[in-house]
């Protein structure tokens, strides 16, 4: 298994490190660490020469060979590195390629949070690749996931694969999961045939781990999932990204700042 996490150096992404290779060392997984170089501010108002941008880079490559070393040593895992000077979007799917990686790992900050979903590049990442991304917000921290709330669209119905992931997921870190779903019209579509079929389908995709459901009468998406992550005191969050309806409602900006401000654990995003 490998893992691929980007970083800026911020203080943000070094955490996103630390849990991606903490991650690692609990997986027996290779790390990728990722990062994208931008020249300064300062730098890019210059005329600047073809040797002093190699000199930047070979200097901002340095301090990404010291990051993995460092990383290696502390966690006791395979650390491998590359830098480029590209679109971080562009650069993640052809390092999955390269590496055959299983997971994206980034930063996630709460004030970007207000801004978008979860700050511009995670945001992009999400809405745009095909590959399961891991956002981390900043200050968590990695001791087992034993509680895993699984917020979906049950009548939408949700894909073997995907059940695939998070029944494997839950069996490999032997947690606990919750199938919540949030819905205006909960009571009347309860007993309907495609509720009870869309159930049937999630009884058997989740067979073998540990497993509850709960549904709850709301149109307040947002705020009924922040509540259930302490109810249920969560240690991840996993959300299928859609275009339409669910995930659709998760995208507005006013009901995002209302996530924000209680989403204090990583957010597992997994595509169609």
């Amino acid at each position: 298994m490998k893992i691929l996490v980007a970083t800026d150096f911020s203080a943000i992404a070094d955490n996103a490190v630390e849990y991606a290779a903490a991650l690692c060392r609990q997986f027996n997984a290779k790390l990728i660490i990722y990062n994208a170089f931008i020249v300064p501010v300062h730098a890019a108002n210059t005329l600047l020469t073809a040797e002093s941008f190699q000199e930047m880079l070979e200097k901002n490559q340095g301090k990404l060979k010291k990051c993995a070393e460092t990383v290696s040593v502390n966690y006791g895992i395979q650390v491998a590195y590359e830098a480029s000077y590209s679109f971080v979007e562009d650069e993640l799917k052809n390092l999955l390629l390269k590496y055959e990686a299983s997971l994206v790992v980034l930063g996630m900050s709460t004030k970007s949070l207000e801004q978008d979903l979860m700050g511009n590049t995670t945001t992009a990442v999400i809405k745009k690749m095909k590959f399961p991304v891991l956002a981390i917000p900043s200050g968590a921290k990695f001791t087992g996931m034993k509680k895993i709330l699984f917020a979906c669209d049950v009548l939408q119905g949700v894909p073997a694969k995907v059940l695939e992931q998070v029944r494997n997921l839950s069996s490999d870190l032997h947690s606990q999961i919750e199938v919540f779903f949030v819905d205006e019209k909960i009571e009347e579509l309860r007993n309907s045939d495609s509720a009870t079929l869309a159930i049937d389908i999630i009884n058997d995709g989740l067979e073998g781990v540990t497993y509850s459901h709960k549904n709850v009468r709301s149109s307040a998406v947002i705020e009924e999932i922040g509540k259930e992550i302490i109810a249920f005191q969560a240690e991840l969050l996993i959300m299928v990204p859609k275009k339409y309806g669910f995930w659709a409602s998760l995208v507005h900006k006013s009901k995002t700042r209302m996530l924000a401000s209680g989403l204090e654990i990583p957010l597992l995003s997994i595509p169609l």
